[in-house]
């Protein structure tokens, strides 16, 4: 079977919105190899990449008809996080607005990491996420 359709069945059958490149190597075949059946996934649009290795579902978009990730980035972070080892936590700014203690609503999308220092980059369409530190 061709790495590609051997990529697109794992996807399909995985049900997290979000698919590292680490999952992947499983398949047992070589990184080149998978580059290209990664980047064949994105020309179709089935994936689009979200940041180095890390790639979310895709769905075609109701305006432009291009691909969009299936879930909106505020819900495709955390979840990168966690699959890379990062323990995340809601950022103050939106604990503050549930709690009712500022009326200011929360713009952009972040994320509390605590104490770890994090450089990946991590976004989609000029949205990136921004990290948190406590």
């Amino acid at each position: 079977m061709k790495t590609e359709l051997r990529v697109a069945r794992s996807v399909s059958l995985t049900r997290s919105p979000v698919i590292l490149r680490a999952d992947l190597h499983k398949l047992g075949c070589s990184s080149t190899s998978l580059s290209a059946a990664l980047r064949a996934l994105i020309d179709k649009g089935l994936l689009v990449r979200i940041g180095t290795g890390i790639y979310a579902k895709a769905k075609p978009s109701v305006l432009s008809g291009k691909p969009i990730p299936v879930e909106p980035l505020e819900v495709l972070a955390p979840i990168a996080l966690r699959k890379l080892g990062v323990m995340v936590q809601q950022a103050r700014r939106y604990r503050d607005y549930n709690a009712g203690r500022t009326s200011q609503v929360p713009v952009g999308v972040v994320v509390n990491v605590g104490s770890r220092r994090i450089t990946r980059r991590i976004g989609f369409n000029g949205k990136v996420v921004e990290y948190e530190h406590t």
